[in-house]
Formats: structure tokens, sequence, C-alpha cells
């Protein structure tokens, strides 16, 4: 179930908020989340054909950037600043799976280190960057994507998504606390599985592959990227206002899960 025009809330009027990976899956649905509820969106991609048009959708500003680069980081978060005014939320979600990353037997030195980049090295460049401007503001909320495999363990690995994921929820809980007496909120958003092209790629082709891992899921299906949006615009607001340095899972149950219903 998601939220229609009617009866989203309108927590975010007067904030600008970030969203790295915004042109597509759970990056899109965020930024189209948090425009409806108000907030000046910065959508940051490399996709430079769907990333303008998701811009001029909700009325935003679209930066093309590499989010592994830091000059590029920078630029991003100043150019939020200098054109609506401050950087109140930093939704720092872009990341990759690719299928070469799998066991630690089979995954080479190159793909562990281009994982490492886009999902863990990123964040850090954007907490950098964001955090200047939340402090002189002296508010802000980063919300950084980890994952539900952040954990726990898999059979069917990813060894390196499975250990960037891992770093994203350390150091979000470890700058949640560092920063919180300056009025600065960093929160980990760990999704269960959800269904992006990215999942319908990698996991879920055909049924098979996609049952051998509902079945651990005790709503029975895979979660939808409004589903991830909403949880990040509770985090965006003043609804969490005392939440810091959590672990905020959205998984439909999987980390509770020992048996699930038949």
């Amino acid at each position: 179930m998601t939220a229609t025009d009617d009866d989203v809330c309108r927590r975010l009027v007067g904030r600008v908020a970030v969203v790295t990976g915004g042109a597509s899956g759970i990056g899109l649905a965020t930024v189209r989340r948090l425009a409806s509820e108000g907030a000046r969106v910065v959508v940051a991609d490399l996709d430079t054909t769907a990333g303008p048009r998701v811009a001029e959708e909700v009325d935003g500003l679209f930066v093309e950037a590499d989010v592994t680069d830091s000059a590029a980081v920078d630029h991003l978060f100043e150019q939020a600043n200098s054109t609506y005014g401050s950087v109140d939320v930093a939704f720092n979600n872009a990341g990759i799976s690719p299928p070469e990353d799998e066991s630690i037997l089979e995954t080479g030195i190159d793909t562990w280190r281009r994982v490492q980049e886009v999902n863990l090295t990123s964040v850090y460049l954007c907490c950098q960057a964001a955090l200047p401007y939340m402090i002189e503001q002296g508010k802000g909320s980063i919300i950084n994507t980890a994952s539900f495999v952040a954990v726990m363990g898999a059979a069917t690995s990813q060894i390196s998504y499975s250990a960037s994921k891992g770093g994203v929820l350390a150091m979000s809980r470890e700058l949640g606390v560092q920063f919180a007496r300056q009025g600065v909120r960093v929160n980990a958003l760990c999704p269960g599985p959800v269904n992006t092209p990215l999942l319908q790629e990698l996991f879920a082709k055909d049924a098979v592959s996609a049952q051998r891992r509902l079945v651990h899921v005790p709503l029975g299906r895979f979660g939808e990227p409004e589903e991830m949006a909403a949880a990040v615009a509770f985090l965006a607001s003043d609804d969490s206002s005392f939440m810091t340095g959590s672990t905020f899972l959205v998984d439909g149950g999987i980390s509770a899960a020992y048996v699930t219903p038949l």
C-alpha cells in the first residue's frame, strides 16, 4: 500500500533534500515522496537522460555526480546550498550490486574495490560534504542506505556488497552519536529485498529464484520502492526527532524470522 497525493503529510515544507541515485529505484520513489511533502529536491545521478526528467517532474534541480569523486560530491552539495539556501536532508542512496560480486572464492579484487567505492566510500564522501552545512545550520538529517544484509548472513553471498553495507551501518551509527549535540541526526535505512530493476535483474528473473528469497520474508513479498521512500520521509522529518544512530529496518520481517508462515 502506498500513499496518495491526498493523504501524504507536508512535513518537509521549506527544506532542501539531496538524493543520490535519484533517477531510479528507491532514489526515484524518494525524490517523489520528499517533493510531495514539500521539500526542494536535488536529484544526483550519473544518468543524464532520466535525471533531468525526474528533477523537472518535481520542480527540482538535477546535478550530474559521480559519487565516488570527492570534487563532484563537494560540487553537488555546494549546488544544493547555493541554489536553495540550505542542506537539510541528505539521502545517500547510490549503490551497485554487480553479478560478479558473489562468493569470496569467486569475487575478484577489482569487483571488490568497485563495490566498496560506490556503496561505502560514496557515503563517506557525501556525509563529509553535507555535515559542514548542517553543523552551521544547527540541524539536519542524514539517511544512509545500508541493507538488511548488514545485520544478517546469507549463504548466497554477495561478499563485497554485504561488507559495504555493514560499513555503512557502522559509519552511520558513529556519525549519529558524534554529531547529535550539534543538531545533526544520522540514521541508516536497512531495506529488505525491494522490487527494483536491480533486484529483478539479479534475483527475480524466474519464479524459483524469487521464491528462494521470498520464503524467508514473513510478509511473503518483496518491498516496494514507495515503502522505502515513506521510511526516508519519516527519518527526514521531525517525526523522527529523537532518532539518531539507528538501524532502521524496513524488511518485511526478514531479520526477525526463524520460521516463516507456509
